[in-house]
């Protein structure tokens, strides 16, 4: 950051565009209270109580949707701006809400979470781009896990506005948050980096001036500082190893000679990897047997209750990072977080098992609530949020947006089947089995971050790349 601005724009920027993600989360944890009155006998649909099978489609549509938000929202983000397409996600996104309080039947469900998780598609892909593209090196890791937090937020006002009301109730009430989102974020300049591709230096430097808060000097006062970030982001999509007198090969599209170079191949290696894991570890499909794992500890709290525990834990993780990652860095934040991740599970799980063997285990009922927490806590600090940021920083410009796409569509499949494939695993596996596989994934995941993933705090895309 410039010594002669300050971040205070480009924090008022990352909480603007995450309102959406607000909306978004609420949207996620939903199922979680409105699942008991749409399955009770008194559920308001014409066609009776859901069906365990129409609850499986109805939570699991979502991540679908997200799969065709990612393709969407990345294409229209090189083809307008990355402003102009996240306004527009605020459409499939108050659709969604909108749908919900009308429906009749299963299918209206699915469609509206098909509707409403396009837009968390286009958030999850967008907005970080976004946010590397305008953010200073120094609070670029700051601004990077508002993403997660600011959805864990909306995860844990579900959960408390399903305790109080009607699951059409909450839809009201949170879809008000699209309009404040548009409200918020409508005055927001484009990203200076998404500008200098487009050759509009004039705009990119206007754009620049504002999130870095130095707007009110006149041109010529422009800091050398500042003057080599501009020269910076006007040759940034030209960096290649061997053709940097070519201006013309800017203008076309990604090909796949882009990921030919070594260093793309393995940025977007590691990004595949990480993303992966994200899901793989279990954390996010575990979420979904929360009710289990307390009343397996013999827990007598409701389930709503369980689950805005279990919310306001990921929110404190969440938060946690956002204290954290400029501090520790990237790095050590998953890999602490993917170990942490494999001891909280490995002790679930041992407890699991000893208690299928009929061990006198009841003095330790503690232990999978304990485990369960330390698990999500720990996966919200690092693991849930960080390959999100660290996939922004480590692409290259020029592919960013094709490979956040690419990616993000291998996280949304992969979101899909692991939800969908739970209860196969639990009944197949056990549930002490299948938080055994979890936690041998964690730890694999740890042994990549370990090896593989490089450091990118407070550095440089061109520092980045040249630590790969």
């Amino acid at each position: 950051m410039s010594s002669n601005g300050s971040a205070k724009y480009q924090y008022l920027a990352a909480i603007s565009v995450n309102i959406i993600t607000i909306s978004y989360g609420a949207f996620c944890g939903w199922p979680s209270a409105s699942f008991l009155e749409l399955t009770s006998e008194k559920s308001p649909l014409e066609t009776g109580p859901l069906t365990k099978q129409d609850q499986g489609w109805v939570a699991a549509t979502i991540c679908l949707g997200g799969l065709f938000g990612t393709i969407f929202f990345t294409w229209l983000a090189d083809k307008i701006g990355r402003k102009w397409s996240i306004l527009w996600m605020a459409l499939p996104n108050l659709l969604g809400w909108i749908i919900i309080p009308y429906a009749r039947n299963p299918t209206h469900l699915i469609i509206a979470r098909f509707i409403g998780g396009a837009a968390g598609g286009g958030i999850f892909t967008v907005v970080p781009i976004y946010i590397a593209e305008l953010a200073a090196d120094s609070v670029r890791g700051v601004l990077g896990t508002f993403l997660v937090l600011t959805c864990n937020v909306g995860v844990l006002l579900a959960f408390v506005l399903g305790y109080y009301f009607d699951y059409a109730t909450v839809s009201w009430i949170v879809s008000t948050l699209s309009f404040v989102f548009v409200g918020c974020f409508w005055f927001m300049p484009e990203t200076p980096q998404y500008l200098a591709k487009l050759k509009k230096v004039e705009a990119a430097e206007h754009s620049l001036r504002y999130y870095r808060n130095i707007r009110s000097n006149p041109a010529k006062e422009l800091s050398e500082e500042l003057q080599l970030e501009l020269q910076k982001l006007q040759t940034t999509e030209k960096v290649t190893d061997g053709d940097d007198n070519d201006d013309d090969e800017n203008t076309k599209g990604v090909t796949w000679a882009d990921f030919a170079e070594p260093k793309t191949r393995k940025a977007f290696f590691i990004g595949l990897v990480l993303i992966m894991f994200n899901q793989l570890c279990g954390c996010f499909a575990m979420l979904n047997y929360t009710a289990v794992i307390f009343e397996q500890a013999g827990a007598s709290m409701p389930p709503t209750m369980a689950a805005i525990i279990v919310g306001l834990i990921q929110l404190l993780g969440s938060y946690a990072s956002t204290l954290l990652v400029e501090r520790l860095g990237r790095k050590i934040l998953l890999l602490l977080s993917a170990l942490g991740i494999a001891f909280g599970q490995s002790a679930m799980g041992t407890y699991s098992y000893l208690k299928l063997l009929d061990y006198p285990v009841a003095s330790f009922s503690w232990v999978p609530i304990a485990g369960f927490s330390f698990m999500i806590f720990l996966a919200a600090c690092g693991l849930l949020t960080l390959p999100f940021l660290v996939l922004s920083e480590i692409l290259p410009p020029k592919i960013r947006s094709t490979a956040s796409m690419m990616l993000m569509s291998v996280l949304w499949l992969i979101s899909t089947c692991t939800i969908k494939m739970m209860p196969i695993f639990t009944s197949s596996l056990g549930m002490h089995g299948t938080v055994y596989m979890f936690a041998s994934l964690s730890f694999a995941a740890a042994l990549f971050i370990a090896i593989f993933v490089p450091e990118t705090k407070g550095k440089t895309v061109e520092a980045i790349l040249a630590s790969l």
